[in-house]
C-alpha cells in the first residue's frame, strides 16, 4: 500500500476467503495493518499449516464448494462488517476446464461459493454499524471481459461475478450493504507464478499493458480497502479494473 495513503479500520470485522496466499493474503494483511480484526479462510486444518507468518490474523478452515462448510463458516462469525470473496482457482491442465465436470467445478468454486457465502452472511452484514455501510468486495478478473481459452469455466465464473455484483448492489442497497468488485489484470500470485519469467508466456501479456509491469497484491489491496471505507459510501454495484491500463488500451 502506498506510504501516502492510510486507512483506519479500527473496530472493523473483516472476513477474507482464500486469505493465506497471493492477493487474498495481501488484502488480509492490509486490513490488519489498518487496525481491522481479520479472519481468513483456507482448506487446511490450521493457519500454521501454511508457509510464512500471519500476524494478527484469525483462521477458519472452509471448503467453498461445500454448502454445509460455507454455512458453518458464516454461523461461526459473531459479527461482520466486510466480506472479501477472494477464494478461487482455475484448472487449465488435464482434465482441463473443457471437460464439463471440471467446468462445473470451476464455476462452483469461483462463483457459486461466493454467492452462497454472501447470502449466508447477509444478516450479519445488515446489522453492521460500520460508517458508510458494510461491504462485500468480490474478486473478478480480466478473464471476465476477454477470451482466455484454456480456462473457460474460470472466465465464465468471473463474468458471473461481475453480474452478481450488479444485482446484489442494487438488491441490497436499502439494507446498508454495498457490493463492489475488483478485476485484477496480470498480478503476481500463486495462480500466475508459472508465467513469471517465462518470456513466451509473460511477454505477450506485458505488451498489452500500457504500464508495462506486473501488478502486485498491494495494488489490489489498496483499492479493496478504499472500496470498503466510508470514502466510498456512495459506490455500489461496480467492478473496478486494476490492470495497468490493459482494459483501456
Amino acid at each position: 500500500m502506498s506510504e501516502r495513503v492510510r486507512f483506519d479500520f479500527e473496530g472493523c470485522r473483516v472476513l477474507v476467503t482464500g486469505g493465506t496466499s497471493g492477493i487474498g493474503r495481501g488484502i488480509a494483511c492490509a486490513f490488519a495493518d489498518a487496525g481491522a480484526s481479520v479472519t481468513v479462510t483456507g482448506r487446511k486444518a490450521a493457519l500454521e499449516d501454511y508457509e510464512g507468518t500471519f500476524p494478527a490474523l484469525q483462521y477458519r478452515s472452509a471448503e467453498m464448494t461445500d454448502t454445509s462448510s460455507v454455512e458453518a463458516l458464516a454461523a461461526s462469525l459473531d459479527g461482520l462488517d466486510v466480506l472479501v470473496n477472494n477464494a478461487g482457482a482455475n484448472f487449465p491442465f488435464e482434465p482441463s476446464e473443457w471437460d464439463p465436470d471440471i467446468f462445473d467445478r470451476a464455476v462452483m468454486l469461483n462463483l457459486n461459493g461466493s454467492f452462497r457465502l454472501s447470502v449466508a452472511c447477509k444478516a450479519r452484514l445488515a446489522e453492521s454499524r460500520w460508517p458508510g455501510g458494510s461491504s462485500i468486495i468480490n474478486l473478478a478478473s480480466m478473464a471476465a471481459f476477454r477470451a482466455v481459452t484454456f480456462v473457460p469455466g474460470y472466465g465464465a465464473a468471473k463474468a458471473g461475478i461481475v453480474q452478481m455484483t450488479k444485482n446484489m448492489g442494487v438488491a441490497w442497497a436499502n439494507e446498508g450493504i454495498r457490493i463492489n468488485a475488483v478485476a485484477p489484470g496480470l498480478t503476481e500470485s500463486n495462480m500466475t507464478a508459472a508465467m513469471k519469467g517465462v518470456p513466451a508466456l509473460e511477454d505477450p501479456e506485458l505488451a498489452k499493458i500500457p504500464m508495462a509491469r506486473w501488478g502486485t497484491p498491494e495494488d489490489i489491496s489498496s483499492t479493496v480497502l478504499f472500496l470498503a471505507s466510508p470514502a466510498c459510501a456512495y459506490v455500489t454495484g461496480q467492478t473496478w479494473n486494476i490492470d495497468g491500463g490493459y482494459s483501456a488500451a
